[in-house]
């Protein structure tokens, strides 16, 4: 049976910015241009001001868990082997939140308001993926 190959993301003229800095270890998001406002993912409008224009910001890639889902079923072949596993949203101390994975803890250990951090893994020659794991508060 040959192997199935994990899905990777679309690196869209919108996210360059983000999967740039993952490139570098580093989690990046959005700042408007004309508030300040930070968001995540891109959008052509800030949902704060209505303004046009941002800049991808590096920010300090801690956070808690928000919500979290935890995957029973095998949605895609190539996830078969971690099945369970937990699909989270991060609030990032910054405030923008972000659907990511998180790495390094069992599913059913998993509890909101957990304090996470930032790593990255590779999802292919050139393109890092930025997941969580647990941090000491």
């Amino acid at each position: 049976m040959a192997s199935v190959g994990r899905p990777i993301p679309a690196v869209t003229p919108d996210m360059a910015g983000f999967f740039e800095g993952a490139r570098r270890g580093q989690l990046m998001v959005e700042k408007c241009d004309h508030c300040g406002a930070l968001r995540f993912p891109a959008h052509d409008l800030c949902a704060k001001c209505l303004g046009r224009g941002a800049t991808w910001v590096p920010v300090s890639g801690r956070g808690e868990i928000y919500s979290f889902n935890i995957m029973h079923q095998v949605y895609h072949p190539a996830f078969a082997a971690e099945v369970p596993y937990a699909v989270i949203v991060v609030k990032l101390e910054e405030g923008p939140k972000m659907i990511s994975n998180l790495v390094g803890i069992k599913p059913h250990e998993i509890r909101i308001g957990m304090p996470v951090e930032v790593t990255f893994e590779r999802g292919g020659e050139d393109l890092m993926i930025p997941k969580f794991r647990p941090r000491a508060r």
